[in-house]
């Protein structure tokens, strides 16, 4: 097997179960050391339960952050993160619900708020993907499912945190290599996160006055549920392999990036996006 390749699994629902993948992620390396570039601060992150979404609850938890971990439907994967972030001597808040609904995205914030008193960093992570390869195939509904869950969340989420946040706060895009390069058989998706991009920089230059940050981190290829449950067989057996790298990254390698998004190390950095991507080099 080369070293990029995967066995061939598939699952039939999205976001997908991280307990049912083989092999199953690695979240954070046992060589991270914290050093409390996080300390007693809230983050809420949306599709916290697996993949990169665990990956940076988990950082976020070794740098002594309580954590807000927003979720669909998979529960399992989402008490599994709660125990590990737990285990990291923090507090872990476990909501479940559609972040495509506005309502929904209020409840989530007046419940961190209820439970923490305050939130300092929003991860906008939860995303969907399907695998098209006709573009007038994408149904109507799906299309506007895909847009719900993968953009308009981003607004809902920072419009209702955005009056309880303050200088020194910050908000974490989950973007993709796809908004820059695109892909062929992810058009949607890739518009998503097109969309993403804009509302970053956009979003960044409107609140650098009140000195709340606006970031994004745009991942290659990453091995996460998402990828099981977006792919056929043969498509995951070989997912990385389109890098220089020749492999799928993991999420251990990834949540870093957003621990420095959110502390003060990157306090001179706004309306910006972090690419780790296996070495894909990129006109940005």
């Amino acid at each position: 097997m080369a070293e990029h390749q995967q066995p061939p699994q598939q699952q039939a629902h999205q976001p997908g179960a991280e307990h049912k993948m083989h092999p199953e992620p690695e979240y954070i390396r046992e060589s991270y050391r914290g050093s409390d570039k996080l300390s007693d601060k809230v983050a809420v992150i949306t599709g916290g339960d697996s993949g990169i979404g665990r990956a940076v609850a988990l950082h976020f938890a070794r740098e002594d952050a309580d954590c807000v971990l927003v979720y669909l439907d998979e529960t399992r994967d989402a008490e599994a993160t709660q125990k590990l972030v737990e285990a990291e001597g923090r507090r872990c808040l476990l909501l479940q619900g559609d972040v495509g609904e506005a309502a929904f995205c209020r409840e989530a914030i007046d419940q961190t708020l209820e439970t923490f008193g305050r939130v300092n960093i929003l991860v906008n992570n939860a995303a969907e993907q399907y695998d098209w390869d006709d573009v007038t195939q994408i149904p109507d509904d799906q299309l506007l499912r895909t847009f719900q869950t993968n953009i308009f969340s981003h607004f809902y989420m920072s419009k209702a945190a955005l009056p309880h946040m303050r200088e020194g706060d910050t908000i974490i895009a989950t973007s993709s290599i796809n908004a820059f390069k695109g892909n062929d058989t992810l058009i949607d998706y890739s518009a998503t996160k097109g969309a993403i991009q804009g509302l970053v920089r956009s979003l960044a230059i409107s609140l650098v006055d009140k000195g709340i940050r606006v970031n994004a981190v745009a991942p290659g290829p990453v091995w996460t549920p998402l990828i099981p449950a977006s792919f056929d067989a043969e498509k995951v057996e070989g997912f990385g392999g389109q890098v220089p790298m020749d492999r799928a990254g993991q999420p251990s390698e990834i949540g870093p990036a957003y621990v420095y998004l959110a502390s003060e190390e990157s306090s001179y950095m706004t309306g910006q996006t972090l690419h780790l991507n296996g070495g894909v080099v990129l006109n940005t």
